[in-house]
């Protein structure tokens, strides 16, 4: 037997701080040596941070990175364990995303990302140059300072493993694993059996198990060691990195570590036995066929034996049950640990929410809770950094810390119920009803005055007072005064997000909390610079749908029963008068259910439709109850108001990313934001194409063919959104 033992790491990283950074980093060594690993797996940029983005642009950064590495290497930590760090390398004029391969003090190859991401959220392409030369290693000259630190002038650079004395070791970086021709492939052909998977992978709902099956897939026909570290947290942008670094042997998992957490650093070990790899290689024929006409890749020596011998002492991990979330579970821990981090790195004091008594402003409020259970839960499990972070947040003093998640709320959320006339009595009692069960802060303050002064001064000005539309008032009056309400919620938020603490006499100030949700920023269903606005928002990239799903699931497993009535709620925004004959729905409001928003969001960004396709695609999904005349008029409806309303995402509040349909301006979905709103071509081809359908039915009925002409592609899911602040 040659037993391995190995460990990889989730670490909680922040984009260019170099100190905190290192010290995670040097935090996972030590945990690795003492577990007996003799192999430690970093994430991808660890020493950085991933989200450094342009700052990659500056020397300072690949200087600074040079410096943490040379720390690491002129102390012990290296001694005896081989580690895989990450951070970026200039050779030459070019600048490479690495993963640096060290052993006793000594740096044995550097090997650059091959395959380099470039959409959705990543723009890799924009810092860093993909190497391109897979024939053989270049000799990199080490920058002087340290060369002559570490005595080592030169280093192997580029594709090829670490050949050691009883076994082969190789990294693979991110983005190669899901590549067409992933390079492991070429490598186990090579003999390479141990496989390092540095990644900076981000949290989007459902996603976990498309990454789990690539690790596992990785090994599952062609034998090997998978090891796979991944950054945990909120690192400074909209991205929550959601770790679930493990170790998968021959397709079958024996070792994962958590999804979401508040730590900062955890390791994961696991202890393998070599000869199974070689085993299951010898069995496969045409693994065997195909080693032996292989394409050859260079290797690096290293003069080290990693693997021990036979030995009772050393149990091997055994496959485990993979750990999967559900996305009811997904969409509470995500958010709460990335409202965490930025909490306790942005130097606030706590959170604001304008608290509507609705589903969206509810699924925040409870997002919030469920990060205060799980602050309590953690330090009640030892964690050290959650705890000093806690009471520095809190203002905790005389050794007091908090033990109560109602409590720490209290100390640290406030909500507030922002009524007018046109607010009912159920969304107040909601509001007050949840904000007692999850403890915040609450307070309840009618707004009415401020509206009336807002409308005295327009009337004063032009000698007109707008009137709502029940009452007799056109479109325009209608909007306008709506559109007052949620603005002025807004103003109101920020100014008591800043001033209350001081009445309470704490210090420093707190973030406000957005609560718009990705289909109402799709539809454009919400007035710009209203209570929508704010500091981050922890439900922008999530649907509707999910959202009800998750207060359903959140009233029993976070103990917030109330959210139960919020969510049997039909959505209204509540900013127009209540009438015997008239309430406001947002369904009636917008022109389209929630459902098939969810749809035309699918659709547009998943499976890149312009109106044409989107119209042809919803043929075959709702030709069987409705006319190509109607499906023609819901494509369109759709079109106009989301070109419209597509200005509205340029001042979006920065959200959490969830959801692969995001309408998110700042870098997930790229689109202008003018539009020829009455897309002239693209309807009049849909028109054309209506035309033809509705004389192919003529045809299928003169010829007594009664057959349905739709089907469903089944190629797009349900879902919705919920706004509360106008239109």
């Amino acid at each position: 037997m040659r037993l391995l033992k190995v460990a990889t790491c989730n670490l909680n990283q922040w984009a260019m701080d170099f100190e905190g950074n290192l010290k995670n980093i040097k935090e996972s060594i030590i945990r690795s040596k003492e577990a007996g690993a003799v192999i430690r797996l970093g994430p991808e940029l660890e020493i950085t941070g991933y989200g450094c983005e342009d700052h990659f642009l500056e020397l300072d950064t690949v200087t600074h990175a040079w410096e943490c590495l040379k720390d690491i290497l002129l102390g012990d930590w290296t001694d005896g364990i081989f580690c895989s760090i990450g951070m970026p390398v200039i050779k030459e004029s070019e600048r490479y995303n690495c993963q640096v391969l060290c052993f006793n003090r000594k740096i044995i190859m550097i090997r650059p990302k091959m395959w380099l991401a470039n959409d959705g959220n990543y723009r890799e392409l924009r810092w860093f140059t993909a190497w391109k030369h897979r024939e053989q290693l270049f000799d990199f000259q080490l920058p002087n300072e340290i060369s002559e630190a570490l005595q080592q002038k030169s280093v192997p650079f580029g594709y090829g493993y670490i050949q050691f004395l009883d076994t082969a070791v190789a990294a693979e970086v991110c983005e190669e694993l899901f590549t067409p021709i992933p390079t492991h492939a070429e490598l186990a052909l090579n003999g390479v059996e141990v496989f390092m998977n540095a990644s900076g992978s981000h949290h989007q709902l459902r996603k976990l198990d498309l990454r789990l099956r690539a690790i596992i897939g990785a090994t599952h026909t062609r034998g090997g060691v998978y090891m796979y570290s991944n950054h945990q947290g909120c690192d400074g942008g909209r991205l929550y990195y959601d770790g679930c670094s493990c170790v998968v042997v021959n397709g079958e998992v024996v070792a994962q570590g958590s999804q979401f957490s508040l730590k900062d650093v955890e390791v994961v070990v696991a202890q393998v036995d070599l000869d199974a790899v070689a085993s299951l290689r010898g069995s496969i024929s045409s693994f065997q066929e195909q080693a032996s006409c292989k394409t050859r890749v260079s290797s690096v020596a290293a003069p080290y034996n990693l693997c021990q011998s036979f030995t009772l002492k050393m149990s091997l991990s055994s496959p485990l049950k993979i750990m999967y979330h559900s996305p009811e579970e997904e969409i509470a821990f995500g958010p709460g640990c990335w409202l965490w981090d930025y909490l306790r790195r942005s130097g606030a004091s706590g959170f604001l929410l304008p608290l509507s008594g609705g589903a969206d402003s509810s699924s925040v409020a409870a997002i919030v809770g469920c990060m205060c259970q799980l602050v309590v839960k953690e330090i009640g499990n030892g964690d050290e950094q959650v705890k000093a972070d806690a009471i520095r947040i809190g203002h905790y003093t005389d050794g007091q810390y908090p033990t109560d998640s109602k409590e720490f709320a209290k100390r640290i959320f406030y909500t507030i119920y922002m009524s007018t006339e046109n607010s009912s009595e159920a969304t107040r009692m909601l509001a007050k009803t949840l904000a007692d069960e999850i403890g915040s802060w609450h307070l309840d303050v009618c707004i009415d005055g401020v509206v009336s002064a807002l409308l005295s001064l327009f009337q004063t000005l032009t000698g007109k007072r707008p009137r709502y539309k029940v009452d007799g008032g056109s479109n325009i009056e209608n909007l306008g005064l709506q559109n007052i309400q949620a603005r002025i919620r807004m103003v109101l938020a920020f100014m008591l997000a800043s001033l209350l603490p001081w009445v309470h006499n704490k210090p420093g100030f707190y973030l406000v909390l957005g609560s718009s949700n990705v289909d109402e920023g799709l539809r454009g269903y919400l007035t710009k610079y209203d209570c929508s606005s704010a500091d981050i928002n922890p439900i922008g990239s999530i649907s509707k749908q999910d959202l009800r799903t998750f207060l359903r699931w959140a009233a029993i497993h976070l103990g917030y029963s109330s959210l139960t009535e919020i969510e049997a709620a039909p959505p209204t925004a509540e900013l127009e008068p209540i009438r015997s004959n008239y309430s406001q729905l947002d369904e009636v409001d917008m022109g389209m259910t929630y459902e098939e928003l969810s749809v035309y969001g699918r659709l547009r960004k998943v499976f890149r439709c312009g109106p044409v396709s989107m119209f042809k695609n919803l043929c075959y999904r709702w030709g069987a109850r409705l006319t190509p005349t109607e499906i023609a008029d819901k494509v369109k409806h759709f079109f106009k108001y989301y070109s419209i309303n597509r200005h509205k995402m340029t001042v979006l509040t920065p959200s959490y990313h969830a959801e692969s349909y995001s309408p998110e301006d700042n870098r997930f979905d790229l689109r202008q934001f003018l539009y020829n709103t009455r897309w002239p071509y693209q309807f009049s081809r849909i028109d054309q194409l209506v035309r033809e359908l509705d004389g192919d039915k003529i045809a299928f009925k003169e010829s007594g063919d009664h057959e349905h002409l739709g089907g469903g592609m089944g190629v797009v899911a349900a879902g919705s959104g919920d706004p509360k602040a106008g239109l």
